[in-house]
């Protein structure tokens, strides 16, 4: 595993705007409606809550989708730093996102889980 910090800052936000579904990084069909993953900007641009901002931490392994325990050992590590990560499983990778202002802190702590994973 090979956690990757992509640039930019993002945020979690309810819409059925469809212009705004398709500035959204990801989507996804609620019984409240549609959860958008958008840039920080186009949430703002929208009038949309840009708090939390969160940081993309993707991990850079094929997952499979019937896979067991990625997403455990990566929750119970940053959860031992005591830091928050929202999930995103998707067919080639898993992807994090963790507060913008812990994602050099999560990146660190993924590092060094991947480092003990390969010895």
């Amino acid at each position: 595993m090979r956690p990757e910090l992509r640039p930019g800052r993002y945020v979690f936000a309810a819409s059925d705007d469809p212009a705004l579904a398709g500035a959204a990084l990801a989507a996804f069909r609620e019984d409240e409606g549609l959860s958008l993953i958008l840039p920080e900007e186009a949430a703002a641009a929208a009038g949309l809550p840009t708090d939390p901002a969160l940081r993309w931490i993707v991990l850079t392994v094929n997952s499979s989708l019937t896979g067991v325990g990625l997403t455990e050992a990566v929750s119970a590590a940053l959860a031992r730093y005591a830091i928050p990560c929202n999930v995103v499983a998707a067919l080639h990778h898993d992807h994090l996102f963790v507060p913008a202002e812990r994602a050099e802190d999560a990146l660190g702590v993924l590092e060094h889980l991947s480092r003990s994973e390969d010895s």
